[in-house]
């Protein structure tokens, strides 16, 4: 049992496990960056200690060097957030064997279902059905990519076996371009994971990527807590999600046949603790497994919201050694959750990342809106890590509450010192594609234009002015007839009066 929760991870995610620390009365260190020296999380912790200079290899991918602050100031336990280290096999194991807990699953399971390539391998062999691509087991090299891929079939994607949010991924279209994309990807992962190993994967057009939360404890328990719609993607960055599925809608067949599938694919590297097992669904609902994230999910607090599952508390219950408090009866998802990613990036700039000092925040709030974020007036964005700024959630009884829910809250969120990705998320709130659920992972590259609303292409910024003109042109006729004094210098009433009174 442990009282003391360190925290390998910055930013809104650790500032998301410091809340849920606090409710449960656990104690937290934090540790940071010179980049990071006046982060909320730092500020919101019991303790925090310095890692380095800001480059993450030098800070928060330093697993000896947190390993030696979780001891040296009592932690009993590491909580690794998302990314960074959170999937390094030899991180959790070191972290066992310094006699802490690991908040997340245990090194086998990371070493099984983090490599994708291996992950794939092993759920093939438990029946689960994977999409065409590298299976082999272990790391490949150029050439025997190079080989392999003509048998796979064009285009494909090139993915990191390490780590996820679309680090280290690049689509190939033929063998010719193949050789540099293998290396851009390498270099990605190595600078993002401290891993460049790569495999490859058949790109399934046309799908839909819908994602099972599960959870398990030590003491055998699997349930899943239905799914999240995930499609609404950049370069294979996550933009936006959604619980559940519009797609799915009053398919239970087929929901319970992924959630199952999804906790047998657990079941087979004896998981425990918070993962998720994401799925590509093709047009005709046939669905493949595509990866399994051996960690917390950004997405997490939309299947909060429609479950109402405390996703990180149930993380640090499990760790130490307790029962998941439902079972799978208990699971019902209710009401509709969105999520909106807010990124430091300008989406009117092909989403160049934007980089400086927030000078002027204002969150929304009011029924049904959750912001997750870690920064505040002064915080500093800086080009080290993740453009992340927020999560904004918002709940609703159907999808087209949250979706209003949404416009509101996203026309209330005022961020000045840096370009945000919001107009992006106000158009999109507007798309009539995006209403009628008729979008797929290539919604946004293929079909979403920003100097478009999304209504067959129809031009809004001339629309806009048109409309403006007669708004001001009707506003200084209004002003012109309240403001000016009638020449008789007395209203009209009275005349009327007095010329009754004369010729009565």
């Amino acid at each position: 049992m442990f009282n003391k929760v360190l925290i390998a991870n910055r930013g809104e995610i650790a500032v998301r496990i410091l809340r849920a620390c606090r409710e449960l009365g656990i104690e937290t260190v934090a540790v940071y960056s010179e980049a990071d020296r006046h982060a909320l999380h730092v500020r919101l912790a019991n303790e925090a200690y310095l890692l380095g200079p800001a480059p993450s290899r030098e800070s928060y991918l330093r697993g000896e060097k947190i390993i030696e602050i979780a001891t040296q100031s009592g932690a009993g336990a590491i909580h690794p957030g998302y990314g960074f280290l959170a999937e390094r096999a030899d991180f959790a194991q070191a972290v066992l064997d310094a006699g802490l807990a690991f908040i997340g699953p245990k090194p086998s399971a990371i070493a099984a279902m983090g490599d994708k390539g291996i992950a794939r391998a092993t759920v093939s062999a438990a029946g689960v059905p994977v999409v065409p691509g590298t299976e082999g087991e272990g790391a490949l090299s150029d050439a025997d990519l190079l080989k392999l891929a003509p048998e796979i079939g064009f285009p494909l994607l090139v993915k990191a076996t390490a780590g996820g949010g679309g680090k280290g991924m690049r689509e190939v279209q033929n063998l010719q371009e193949m050789p540099v994309l293998l290396q851009s990807a390498r270099r990605e992962a190595e600078s993002a994971f401290g891993d460049g190993n790569v495999y490859l994967e058949k790109l399934v057009e046309g799908a839909r990527h819908i994602e099972i939360q599960i959870l398990a404890d030590e003491h055998g328990n699997v349930v899943h807590l239905g799914e999240r719609e995930c499609s609404l993607q950049r370069r294979h960055q996550k933009l936006f999600e959604e619980a559940p599925s519009l797609f799915i809608g009053d398919d239970e067949e087929l929901r319970q046949r992924m959630g199952q599938v999804a906790v047998r694919a657990a079941q087979a590297v004896n998981y425990v603790n918070a993962g998720t097992i994401e799925f590509l669904v093709d047009r005709d609902r046939n669905f493949y497994f595509l990866e399994m994230n051996t960690r917390l999910q950004v997405e997490h607090p939309i299947t909060e919201a429609v479950t109402g599952v405390d996703i990180v508390k149930e993380q640090i219950r499990i760790a130490r050694g307790r029962t998941l408090s439902f079972t799978q009866a208990d699971v019902q998802m209710n009401g509709w959750a969105l999520e909106c990613r807010v990124n430091a990036e300008d989406p009117y700039s092909n989403f160049m990342p934007s980089t400086g000092k927030i000078s002027h925040l204002l969150l929304p709030t009011g029924p049904g809106v959750r912001v997750d974020t870690g920064v505040f007036p002064g915080s500093e964005i800086s080009p080290y890590y993740d453009s992340l700024i927020s999560k904004l959630i918002v709940f609703g009884q159907t999808r087209a509450e949250a979706i209003l829910r949404m416009r509101r809250a996203l026309e209330e969120y005022k961020i000045v010192g840096v370009r945000t990705n919001i107009p992006f998320h106000q158009k999109l709130m507007d798309s009539h594609r995006f209403m009628a659920g008729q979008f797929d992972t290539q919604f946004v590259e293929q079909h979403f234009d920003m100097e478009t609303s999304g209504r067959a292409g129809e031009p809004i910024p001339e629309i806009a002015a048109i409309f403006a003109t007669l708004v001001a042109h009707q506003d200084t006729e209004r002003s012109t007839h309240v403001i000016q004094r009638n020449e008789r210098d007395t209203s009209n009433w009275k005349w009327v009066g007095r010329w009754e009174r004369l010729h009565r």
